[in-house]
């Protein structure tokens, strides 16, 4: 799907759109490091290896959403022909 960058809206639709999904993925990732912290934190060795791995999982997979967001911002930023941010 093409988008169309000269289409009224567009461009403030895709910043808000990037802008919320960029701060829930580094909340999720703030999330993950907290799990991990409290992980450390607990007696019982089956309950630290599920809280361990399932924090690192949030943590991996937060991370990559937030580099594929920075990537999509930056790749429509550039496409967009745009001197300076929208306002």
């Amino acid at each position: 799907m093409k988008t169309d960058y000269h289409e009224p809206g567009t461009k403030i639709f895709f910043w808000i759109k990037h802008i919320l999904l960029l701060l829930l993925s580094c909340f999720f990732l703030l999330f993950g490091i907290q799990i991990l912290i409290a992980a450390y934190k607990l007696n019982d060795p089956f309950s630290f290896i599920l809280a361990f791995f399932a924090s690192n999982f949030i943590i991996l997979i937060s991370a990559a959403l937030i580099f594929v967001f920075i990537f999509r911002i930056k790749a429509f930023y550039a496409k967009s022909n745009l001197k300076e941010p929208p306002q």
